[in-house]
Formats: structure tokens, sequence, C-alpha cells
């Protein structure tokens, strides 16, 4: 995560265009990372995401702490009826350990209209991309794509060619050989693993998210950090504007009101986004011919041919006007009801439930707490009550 230290002299005085349609300059960056430190209490410094390894929650390696939506996909995939995105969250999950630092991480996730990611990793020097979960159960190093396979190539090799080294056959690696690759690799074919958070952002939101390995060295020293930042600088560059490759737009009614929730369609590409509080949407797409189709319940279906050069440098403008219709029951809805369960977040209250007092008979507080509140007690960190507090 150490990029991230070293991204902060740029981004305060750049914009960082990564939600849709909208900007984060300087001051409401640091903002951001404000409040990205606050729900993170274990991290030793937060000032952009510096956490120490050993402080993780419980042992918990947060990288597989998130639900696996990946297995959900692949038995599902088979069904011309089953969508790919928002694949809610399963009840199931929140009777295992959720660590504090993944839940709050959700919370942010779902509540930001992201379009593009990268989680930033020590251990190696490549660029891994989703799906990080092999197809198959006894196949630890398959290749394994999702539907955007070929924008995930895309965005992976956008940062690994602007990087100083990450592309080149002669760098050192530390121990895998990439050199085939130039500095990319599918996830699961690199090793498999369930319950990574870019597997869980491109299942469950409109996010794509790659994961950057920066080097060898996971604690580099304070000298090492110029240089450190001199070979991401045009990486991270590069990935930033990469956001405005392809197209975005917004999904409006006849009286030209925003329609929340609309799905934004690609033929081809099994997976659709979903239009953020005014309509808006932003679809990441690799130059060429697209068909693209917006629907929403209760309004008709609009389809639309678009051509996307390859010497575009900032997204096409596609918008979608609906006119609305008589709602008619979806096959869909019953087979595989996404929309309303989407919204289940920690429907158990796993959490919130230990937001009030437990006052027992005479006004004595019950010491039952969840079972990660020791661990900040012991750590000697204020408990973090905001964490109880459902979404």
């Amino acid at each position: 995560m150490r990029l991230e230290l070293l991204a902060l002299s740029l981004l305060l005085t750049s914009c960082c265009c990564v939600p849709q349609r909208r900007c984060h300059p300087g001051d409401e960056f640091l903002g951001m990372c404000s409040s990205a430190q606050e729900e993170t209490p274990t991290c030793t410094e937060m000032n952009l995401g510096y956490c120490n390894d050993m402080e993780y929650t419980r042992n918990l390696d947060l990288n597989r702490n998130f639900p696996d939506l990946t297995s959900v996909f692949y038995r599902n995939r088979r069904s011309r009826h089953y969508r790919s995105d928002h694949i809610p969250i399963p009840d199931s999950y929140w009777f295992s350990k959720v660590a504090p630092e993944t839940y709050a991480v959700m919370k942010w996730i779902r509540s930001l209209p992201f379009v593009q990611s990268a989680s930033l990793h020590g251990g190696e020097l490549v660029i891994s991309y989703p799906f990080d979960f092999s197809k198959h159960p006894h196949e630890e190093k398959m290749f394994s794509p999702t539907p955007d396979e070929q924008v995930f190539k895309q965005l992976a090799r956008t940062y690994a060619d602007a990087h100083a080294t990450m592309s080149n056959n002669d760098t050192d690696r530390c121990g895998a050989s990439f050199y085939r690759n130039r500095g990319i690799i599918n996830g699961a074919l690199w090793y498999s693993f369930a319950g990574g958070m870019s597997d869980f952002n491109y299942l469950h939101t409109n996010c794509m998210e790659i994961t950057v390995e920066l080097g060898c060295d996971k604690f580099p020293s304070e000298a090492e950090l110029y240089p450190e930042w001199k070979r991401n600088k045009e990486a991270l560059l590069s990935f930033l504007e990469s956001v405005h490759r392809g197209i975005k737009g917004v999904v409006k009614d006849l009286d030209g009101n925003g329609i929340k929730g609309a799905t934004v369609s690609v033929r081809g590409i099994r997976r659709d986004v979903t239009t953020a509080e005014d309509g808006d949407y932003w679809r990441l797409l690799n130059p060429g011919t697209h068909i693209l189709t917006a629907t929403a319940k209760g309004f008709s279906k609009v389809s639309k041919r678009v051509y996307l050069p390859h010497n575009m440098n900032k997204a096409g403008l596609v918008d979608f006007v609906l006119e609305k219709v008589p709602v008619e029951p979806d096959i869909n809805d019953h087979l595989f009801p996404t929309t309303d369960t989407w919204d289940r977040f920690d429907p158990y209250n796993q959490f919130e439930r230990y937001s009030s007092p437990d006052v027992a008979e005479g006004d004595v507080e019950r010491e039952e707490k969840p079972w990660w509140w020791n661990y900040f007690s012991q750590s000697g960190i204020s408990p973090p009550n905001w964490l109880l507090r459902n979404v």
C-alpha cells in the first residue's frame, strides 16, 4: 500500500475522477482520506493507507475476508437469465468472522459510484486482474477471465507499460516469472484465492479493480520512497486518465429526470452497470463498435450503436431517454432477485446489535461484546462505535 503515500503530492494538485461524473480535488480528496482513516482503525498510519501487516484483526487476512461472490457467479453463470453484476452478499456471510476493516471498506464501496480502482500490495512486481478465484475448485493456477477480460487487460497494460520497469523482460522479480506476460497476469492464473476485494468490487458494484504489486520490499525505508515515487508517477497518472476510456452519460425519462438504478448493457459482455442517484453512469470499454442498451423497470428499452475510435482522449457521451410503460412480470425477478436483495447489508445486525449498552438487572452493563472488541482494548485504541451502526 506504499504507493498511496507516494501519490499524495500528485493528488493534492490534481483531480481524481474515479467516481462517476464527480471530481475530487485536493481538499476533498484529503477529506476522503481522513474518512478512510476513521474507518480503518487498525492502520498504524492512514495518511493514504499504510497499514502494518501484523495488526490485522484477529490474524484475519483482510484480502480474503470479503464475500466470496465469485463462487456464486460460477454456480449460476450458465443460466441465461442470471445477472453477473450487483450480486447480493449472501446472508450466510454475516455468520462468519467479518473484520471491522472489511465491514468499513464495503460500506465505503457501496456508498460511492466508483468506476475503477487499484489495490496496492507488496511482494511482487506485477499487475494482476480478476478473477482471482479459479473457475475450477481443484485448480490453483487456472486462467479464469471475467466477462470484461479485454477491458481488464487494457487497464493492467496501461499501468504496467507506464511503470519504469514493470513490463521489462529483464527486470528482477521476487521469485515468480512474468517476463512472458510483460508484467500483467490474470489473478487466478497466478494463484487462486477466494474472498478478495477485486472480485467483490467487480461482482457487487460497477467498479473494476486491479491489483498493483509494487515490489518485493513491503516496508521500504524513507530513502527509497522518492525513487519509488519516480518509478510509479507516470503509471499513476496513466491509470487515473484511463477512467475516461469508454462511455458515460445519463439515463433520463421524458421529463428529463434521471432514472436511478437503470441498467446499461453492452452486447457480448455479460455484465451491466447501473445508474447512480441522478441517472448518471460510466462504462469502461475498449475501442470498437458496441451495441448499448438501457433498461429500467417500468420504462421502455432503448438501444444504440456506438463507435469508439482508438484515439479518443475522453469518454464518449451516450445519453438515453426512456419512456414509461406498464410494468409486466419478469421471470428474472423470481429466478434471480437482485434489486431488492442487493440492499441487504448486515441484515442480522451482527455489528449494530452491540451499539446500545446491554443493561441487566440493577442497571449493570453486561460484559458481552462482539468477537473483535478485545482487539481494540488490548491495542489501546478506542473501540470504533461507528462500526456498530448499520448502513
